[in-house]
């Protein structure tokens, strides 16, 4: 495996960290381009697919096909513990990531958080189901889509693969994996529309595909795990890891609070828009924030190749380096993003006519609107991952807290006079809070800690 961090021999010869040396940047740019490659290839494809289904079943059977997809991520995402992220975090150092033993060890603490949480989630997803059903719209012949739809929900294992693929640098993997499910999506919704499948059948679609590709990339990350040489994680010490491992799970615990949060305003607002203006509604804005997924994807991309190399020069004390990645990624997600804003303003009406049907037009103002909150989330990605580098998972998950209750005022003032459009008004404020407490709080980390390492 490709060492977390130089060795102490290699820092005091003189030698020069990755992330410094000559062609770096060029290989960090080549994942990146693969990343964003894969990632808006795969958002594009889920799109078509979108469009497909929406054209085949109307505002209406979407509008229930949205939702049943919404709360299975919605419950999918109370639950899920990011484990990759304290595995990137607690390999970030030489007597973790140069012993097999510890990294079988702290992959099999991963596994019993992602495969735990995955089986409560599907058992969540359909408690909610039931739950939210008369709130939100959904009828008692619906609940047999939620409960299919939770079995691609119970096997999607992703931390550990994730963890893995990262460590290894199989960023090309990461980015393209994923499309060959939307692949398969893609011709199952063309089938459809050709035969005229019915809703059912489309969640049947949705589920298999989501199944399929969870298991893929399980088998994936394994088999990396493998040729590294790390023992199986099932053959590893289950016992005593807590005590081994001391604040791994805090740190999980924490990203999972933040992330929680997020999905409360990211997956929760489709079911607010339902309750508020109905289950058609909940369809218009939930192809807006399918299109708007295929800028944002960008961003999560980029995020994924920058955090693990960001840690490292925290943790080696490379400030300059530190800073200027920060920048750079900002700056390109900034252009991006305005990119897509830009392009949206100018064509957006004529697109959602042209791709979705006339039907679909009252969808275009609040696709402006979900565009303009990502951009500046796009801007906060690179903040947020340079705080948890910081170990300062606390503070981002204030700053979520904080964040989640503008949403939540924000919508409750906007959305009975605007309905699905206030919604897009709360993720803008959402987002500006968020863009403006991170950057403050880690230029002015870096500041003190430069200041605090000359004295």
């Amino acid at each position: 495996m490709t060492r977390a961090t130089p060795s102490t021999e290699e820092l005091n010869s003189g030698s020069t960290p990755s992330w410094r040396k000559k062609g770096f940047e060029k290989g960090w740019l080549k994942n990146i381009l693969h990343l964003v490659s894969g990632s808006s290839g795969n958002a594009i494809l889920m799109l078509v697919s979108t469009t497909i289904a929406a054209r085949s079943l109307g505002p209406a059977a979407y509008g229930v096909l949205a939702l049943v997809l919404t709360v299975g991520r919605l419950s999918e995402r109370l639950l899920r513990f990011e484990s990759w992220q304290p595995l990137i975090r607690f390999a970030a150092s030489d007597d973790v990531a140069n012993d097999k033993k510890k990294m079988s060890e702290l992959y099999l603490y991963g596994l019993f958080l992602d495969i735990g949480t995955a089986l409560l989630a599907a058992i969540l997803t359909i408690v909610i189901g039931y739950a939210l059903m008369t709130v939100i719209g959904l009828k008692p012949e619906h609940m047999p889509l939620v409960a299919i739809y939770a079995i691609a929900i119970a096997v999607n294992i992703r931390g550990v693969p994730t963890a893995a693929l990262r460590f290894d640098g199989k960023f090309k993997t990461l980015a393209y994996v994923q499309m060959l499910s939307s692949i398969l999506r893609l011709a199952l919704a063309g089938v459809g529309l050709y035969l005229g499948f019915s809703l059912l059948e489309f969640v049947i679609i949705w589920t298999v595909c989501q199944a399929l590709d969870s298991m893929l990339f399980f088998w994936l990350g394994m088999r990396v795990i493998a040729k590294q040489g790390i023992p199986s994680p099932f053959r590893a010490n289950p016992f005593g890891l807590q005590k081994r491992y001391p604040g791994f799970l805090s740190f999980a615990w924490s990203t999972n609070v933040s992330g929680t949060l997020r999905t409360l305003t990211q997956e929760a607002d489709t079911l607010l828009v339902s309750a508020f203006a109905g289950t058609a509604w909940a369809g218009f804005y939930h192809i807006a924030k399918r299109i708007a997924k295929v800028a944002q994807q960008v961003g999560s991309m980029m995020q994924a190749v920058v955090y693990p190399d960001m840690a490292r020069m925290w943790a080696q004390k490379d400030f300059t380096a530190f800073s200027s990645t920060i920048k750079r990624v900002q700056l390109v997600l900034g252009l991006v993003g305005i990119s897509f804003l830009a392009a949206f303003w100018l064509l957006g009406d004529w697109i959602m006519k042209v791709a979705f049907g006339p039907e679909f037009a009252q969808a275009y103002p609040l696709l402006l609107a979900q565009l303009l909150a990502v951009v500046l989330i796009m801007h906060a990605a690179p903040s947020r991952s340079a705080l948890l580098a910081m170990n300062r998972p606390g503070f981002v998950l204030w700053v979520a807290i904080a964040s989640t209750l503008l949403f939540f005022f924000t919508a409750w003032i906007t959305m009975p006079t605007y309905g699905a459009l206030g919604a897009n008004f709360a993720h803008i404020a959402f987002a500006a809070l968020t863009v403006i407490a991170m950057d403050i709080a880690m230029w002015r980390q870096i500041g003190q800690t430069v200041k605090a390492t000359k004295e």
